[in-house]
């Protein structure tokens, strides 16, 4: 069993530079089916949710070469397979977008449904309602298998009954090259929708108005290779951002877009941060214990809900009473019982929790429940007096790249350590 362990107290100070956009790799590394072609892709994170996509690539005959270490090559000429198996997509939440790139391509898919992180029900109704303005036909077989065909995919209007980032990029995959105009209404404005229009674009396609509302797509033949660099990760910013805050450090975060970050520069300066904005930078210092303050998650451009337990963590420190209401999914607020554990006074009703700021968090043996939480168990680590030990680390590094390197070039007194297995002790104390 691998943990890490952290010895908390430590001031953050220095420079660390973003990696590439996680939920946008997701998205983007599927898009390559549709070229037909060779796409050479840049800034690529190392983080165990590209390998696994990497992995499904691979498997359905898509040609891979690592230029560099964020650098990617792939030729998707040879891609003859539209079936993805359970033991492909069990690690990955994003594998469910080789559906919309499989049925552009090929109009058919079989894909199991994913797996990735539990933040309670993941339906995706809204992603078959788009499918079916498209033209196909969707069955949910008993395997769990989804299965979409379609004898002529036509360009359509879709209304998104709620909005849905999946739901948006997988429609938009599945449009670029049906004839006619698709129109999707209530879409999803993250940068990330707008960083896959970019790159769909870039192929040849023609993809207007990501970034807001309404996304215009209007249908093409082919589309091309190309070259394309992924944006910096915006979650990835805010997590050093707020871990900053929360050791009353002083870090300057750099590789990033800083419009990307203003709903979490924003509720960093309520609570008392002093937040610096450069071209392609931002330097977040904290001298005292900061103040309270209330976040409501919603889509962009409001607080992001991957940014919630982080921030959460954060105001666990804070001087006063801050309610926390989460409007996207329906289990975040799981890793609560590890901050309680490590001293939070945190109570949580239903999608909403009230934080009573302790002046020290405690170290204690804690789990990354999911990817973010864990994430806000590194920071509670940090930011706590004594030693914590984090299990479940897996799930961290499926979207942050060199964590460990990263956090200790800011004085982070952090190492990844290999622990027996509880179980394997057990059979040996037996035998």
């Amino acid at each position: 069993m691998e943990k890490f362990v952290i010895t908390g107290g430590q001031r953050l100070t220095g420079e660390v530079s973003v990696s590439g956009a996680k939920n946008a790799v997701v998205a983007i590394l599927p898009a390559t089916i549709l070229a037909q072609d060779i796409c050479r892709i840049e800034n690529i994170p190392n983080i165990s949710d590209v390998t696994a996509m990497v992995k499904i690539l691979k498997t359905m005959g898509a040609g891979i070469k690592y230029i560099n270490k964020t650098t990617l090559e792939i030729d998707t000429r040879h891609v003859g397979s539209f079936v993805v198996e359970h033991e492909l997509t069990r690690q990955l939440r994003a594998s469910y977008y080789l559906i919309g790139a499989l049925i552009g391509r090929f109009s058919r898919a079989r894909v199991a449904m994913p797996g990735g992180c539990y933040l309670g029900l993941r339906p995706i109704d809204q992603h078959i309602k788009g499918f079916e303005a498209l033209g196909a036909q969707v069955t949910m077989e008993e395997n769990a298998m989804v299965h979409v065909e379609a004898q002529h995919l036509m360009g359509n209007s879709v209304y998104l009954d709620v909005v849905s980032v999946g739901a948006t990029i997988n429609v938009m995959l599945a449009a670029v090259k049906a004839p006619g105009l698709t129109v999707i209404e209530n879409a999803a404005k993250e940068p990330h929708i707008v960083d896959l229009a970019n790159f769909l674009n870039t192929m040849g396609a023609d993809v207007r108005g990501a970034g807001t509302d309404v996304i215009k797509i209007r249908g093409v033949q082919n589309l091309h290779g190309c070259e394309y660099s992924i944006i910096p990760d915006q979650i990835e910013a805010g997590t050093y951002m707020v871990a900053a805050a929360a050791t009353r450090g002083d870090v300057l975060v750099k590789n990033v877009i800083p419009k990307h970050l203003e709903s979490i520069t924003a509720k960093l300066i309520e609570a008392g941060a002093t937040v610096e904005e450069f071209d392609e930078a931002v330097r977040v210092k904290m001298d005292r214990r900061p103040g309270h303050c209330n976040i409501k998650t919603m889509p962009h451009p409001g607080f992001p809900t991957d940014m919630q337990p982080q921030f959460s963590t954060f105001l666990c420190l804070a001087e006063g009473t801050s309610i926390v209401s989460e409007s996207v999914w329906d289990n975040r607020f799981r890793y609560t019982e590890q901050l309680q554990r490590m001293g939070a006074n945190i109570h949580v009703n239903g999608k909403t929790a009230v934080i009573e700021g302790v002046e020290r968090l405690k170290g204690a043996p804690i789990r990354a429940d999911d990817l973010r939480a864990g994430a806000a168990m590194l920071i509670a680590a940090m930011s706590a007096s004594g030693i914590s030990e984090i299990e479940e680390i897996q799930h961290i590094e499926r979207g942050y790249e060199n964590v460990v390197d990263k956090f200790r070039t800011l004085g982070a007194k952090i190492e990844r350590r290999n622990f027996p297995d509880e179980d394997e002790d057990v059979q040996r104390t037996a035998g």
